[in-house]
């Protein structure tokens, strides 16, 4: 597992809490970052001892996306693609293939890369004063991290295009009412809310939630006999879990739920 202060990694009550910690470069990607930041899903993904994930940003802003210093054409043509073979698809693969709640509290500005990341992840909540921004377009690029896959299947084509090629800045209240985000949360109460909801979410019953995850997300290219068939199999499995049975165990005998993740 990679060791770094860009990342602070911190378990409690089942949470595995990942803060992006370059708040003096408004938490924009480098290298050491994004090794980090895998080295903290990658243990998500194998450690029991983990039933949730909150990813959240240092300082004044979530993050900016790539560090462009990092990426500078005056020092030679950088190889973007292997960029984003390398960091970013790997990241957003880890993402959305683990079987836990990913919960995102989005604390300011997220931009290119930061604001897919956050819309990549299972629940986002954003502070009042966010702001979401597809910055490729400023400088040529396309945007990346899922942003061209993510965006038209959450807000349709048009409204998609033109946040795209425009790069206007998009607040948390629209961001919620189009359906990008989950909920706005006053500043100074985000974190409280994101952590209250991941504990909520780590302390139930996460084998259900993890298949509930893969479910939803395996719609956007099934048809809808395949998700029928889909369905059927998850729920023969979830039915087959002590948490399954522990929670009806549980309403039976009128009593509070222990759910193991299993």
């Amino acid at each position: 597992m990679s060791e770094s202060d860009t990342i602070l990694s911190a378990l409690a009550d089942g949470v595995l809490s990942l803060t992006l910690n370059r708040p003096d470069k408004l938490n924009s990607f480098n290298e050491e970052m994004h090794l980090a930041l895998r080295a903290g899903f990658e243990r998500a993904h194998q450690d029991g001892d983990v039933r949730a994930v909150l990813l959240t940003g240092a300082g004044r802003g979530f993050s900016a996306g790539q560090d462009l210093g990092d990426r500078d054409p005056r020092k030679g043509t950088p190889d973007l693609g292997h960029t984003i073979e390398t960091f970013y698809n790997p990241l957003l693969r880890l993402i959305r293939s683990l079987e836990k709640p990913v919960i995102c509290a989005v604390n300011g500005v997220a931009a290119g890369a930061g604001a897919n990341i956050a819309f990549a992840c299972d629940i986002t909540l954003a502070a009042r004063s966010a702001r979401f921004i597809q910055a490729f377009a400023k400088i040529g690029l396309v945007p990346d991290s899922g942003g061209t896959w993510n965006l038209p299947r959450l807000i349709g084509e048009a409204r998609a295009k033109a946040l795209a090629l425009t790069a206007e800045p998009l607040d948390a209240e629209t961001a919620a009412s189009w359906g990008l985000i989950w909920r706005v949360v006053d500043d100074d109460k985000l974190m409280d809310e994101a952590k209250a909801l991941a504990i909520r979410l780590a302390a139930g019953p996460t084998k259900g939630l993890g298949l509930t995850k893969r479910a939803i997300q395996a719609a956007a290219t099934n048809s809808l006999d395949d998700q029928l068939d889909l369905e059927r199999d998850l729920q023969r499995e979830a039915g087959r879990s002590a948490d399954y049975a522990e929670g009806v165990t549980a309403f039976l005998e009128k009593r509070k739920p222990e759910f193991k993740g299993r």
